[in-house]
């Protein structure tokens, strides 16, 4: 009887998978804005309330030079954007984050007022990982809330595992790491050794600010700056902590997995 309640309910509820990424992206929160966009021609010479209000430092406004937002280490609390009077800096509610390149993360540095989105690995690499990817998740000394997102992805609302992307124990059975926290002291022996124990080829992703700068702890002797002087980064996926809809878009993005209309 239990059986057949359960079995009625499941119908009843049908598929609760979103459709993204083969139908449109669902909207993200208001309070989340997305993407920032920077055009620094409405920066007036002398301006640096955005600077004065960032708590890592991600903004620098040289003299003779273009105003830079490095959203590598943005937190995207949004404060700059408030305090900005000439409105040079605004959030677009845009998902889309990730870049394979760290340079490509800081706007306004040879003119670029919007990211230059992550292409996708070459063909060698596609053809290996691209239906089939296994990452090994490296927790080096984060608060819990990149993790936190990751787990999301896994709920019946997202099912990472539809595209064949899963996490694994074992870095012997994994494809790449998957890296959260700045890579604390403590942990720096930790992730070289998860990585050297990764079969090749193999990638590694930086996820959140921490993994890619530092974050909030820039500028604290016992970490290293995120996972940049330890193993090789492949791609970066920046926020504080990135919305499970950039994860995910991140992931498809690196593997060459999205349609044409959620490029």
């Amino acid at each position: 009887m239990y059986i057949f309640d359960t079995l009625m309910n499941r119908m009843r509820r049908g598929c609760q998978t979103m459709p993204y990424p083969k139908g449109p992206a669902p909207a993200l929160p208001d309070r989340h804005g997305g993407a920032l966009r920077l055009d620094a021609s409405l920066c007036p010479e002398g301006c640096a309330q955005c600077q004065g209000v960032c708590p890592t430092g991600a903004i620098t406004l040289e003299p003779g030079r273009r105003a830079r937002l490095d959203l590598g280490r943005c937190l995207f609390c949004g404060d700059c954007v408030a305090a900005c009077p000439h409105g040079a800096i605004t959030t677009t509610n845009d998902h889309r984050l990730a870049t394979r390149r760290r340079e490509d993360l800081i706007l306004g540095e040879t003119g670029a007022e919007e990211l230059r989105l992550a292409a996708a690995l070459d063909k060698k690499m596609k053809s290996l990982l691209g239906r089939s990817l296994r990452l090994r998740q490296v927790s080096a000394g984060g608060c819990g809330a990149c993790e936190a997102d990751i787990n999301v992805l896994g709920t019946i609302g997202w099912d990472l595992g539809r595209f064949g992307i899963q996490y694994v124990a074992s870095p012997r059975h994994a494809d790449g790491v998957l890296i959260t926290g700045p890579v604390t002291k403590g942990m720096e022996l930790a992730l070289q050794k998860t990585w050297a124990a990764v079969p090749e080829p193999r990638i590694a992703i930086a996820l959140g600010a921490c993994a890619i700068s530092g974050g909030p702890f820039i500028g604290h002797p016992q970490h290293n700056g995120g996972a940049d002087p330890i193993i090789p980064i492949d791609l970066y996926i920046p926020g504080c902590p990135p919305h499970p809809l950039t994860i995910l878009d991140g992931f498809l993005r690196l593997l060459g997995r999205l349609p044409k209309h959620n490029l």
